[in-house]
């Protein structure tokens, strides 16, 4: 992909109702929809509404990306809002719309419910009970990986193409009080740190909560019929760098608890990652 003529190559563009003149954006400001999960319904909504809202981008679950506004235009996506003493980001910001549900409450034991009242497995989804001081108490949906991958892709570039923007931030941090969006389960340091090439402080957590293994020590994937994913860290945010097959034998670097499960450090294919220790075992060389 590529930024031409304020125009992000290869993705649809649905022109916005609204938009405003023309800006040199400085910073990112991510969102979430709040809406229905079907494909296209946030998209066609921001494209053409009464509250005079609108966004640059936006990113479905599955990863597909529509871009709304040009990026040298004013999107209505931020609101009133202040970033380092500045106010209106409007005037300055790219505007990027995950699909999501939000912030939804207890409708029974096996459901959520979102604002608009439909029902969500908490299964199916992986929705999560979780309080913040930014988001306060909420159950919240976690982002597919498809999406997580498309957001950083579509950051990647506007960084590269872009050579007035310097950072990323969200919609809570620039509204504070007033909005939520992208709940705690949007692994923020992680895309910052990929994308900035920053240091990861997720990387600091994982080494703090961990003790180191001896040189030597090996585990062996234990996935009958399946692979074992490895993760960037120890955590179920969509963070998967690869899969393992049954029966590979890896080195173990480090093992820790985090969120009640065991997980390893392990090497697989030239890279570092983790895996949840209840999917291998024991291997004595």
């Amino acid at each position: 992909m590529r930024i031409e003529n304020h125009r992000l190559m290869g993705v649809p563009f649905q022109e916005a109702q609204w938009m405003g003149g023309e800006i040199a954006p400085e910073i990112v400001v991510l969102h979430d929809t709040a809406s229905r999960l079907a494909p296209g319904a946030a998209a066609s909504y921001l494209a053409r509404n009464d509250a005079k809202v609108s966004v640059h981008f936006v990113v479905e679950r599955d990863g597909q990306i529509t871009q709304q506004v040009p990026a040298n235009r004013a999107a209505w996506h931020a609101g009133k809002s202040t970033w380092q003493g500045r106010s209106g980001c409007n005037d300055f910001s790219l505007g990027i719309e995950m699909v999501n549900a939000g912030q939804m409450t207890w409708a029974s034991e096996t459901m959520a419910r979102a604002w608009w009242g439909e029902l969500l497995s908490i299964s199916l989804f992986g929705i999560e009970l979780i309080e913040t001081s930014q988001h306060g108490h909420g159950l919240w949906m976690p982002y597919p990986e498809p999406q997580i991958g498309a957001v950083v892709s579509l950051l990647e570039v506007l960084f590269r193409d872009i050579p007035t923007l310097t950072d990323i931030t969200t919609h809570w941090y620039v509204s504070p009080g007033r909005k939520v969006d992208p709940n705690p389960l949007f692994p923020l340091d992680h895309v910052r740190a990929r994308v900035l090439g920053r240091d990861d402080p997720t990387d600091a957590t994982a080494d703090a909560g961990s003790i180191a293994i001896r040189p030597g020590r090996f585990v062996q994937t234990d996935t009958p019929g399946d692979t074992l994913n490895l993760r960037r860290w120890p955590s179920f945010n969509p963070n998967v760098i690869a899969a393992i097959p049954d029966a590979t034998l890896l080195p173990l670097l480090r093992q820790g608890v985090f969120a009640g499960r065991d997980w390893l450090c392990v090497e697989y294919g030239g890279q570092q990652g983790w895996v949840l220790a209840a999917y291998t075992a024991d291997f004595t060389v």
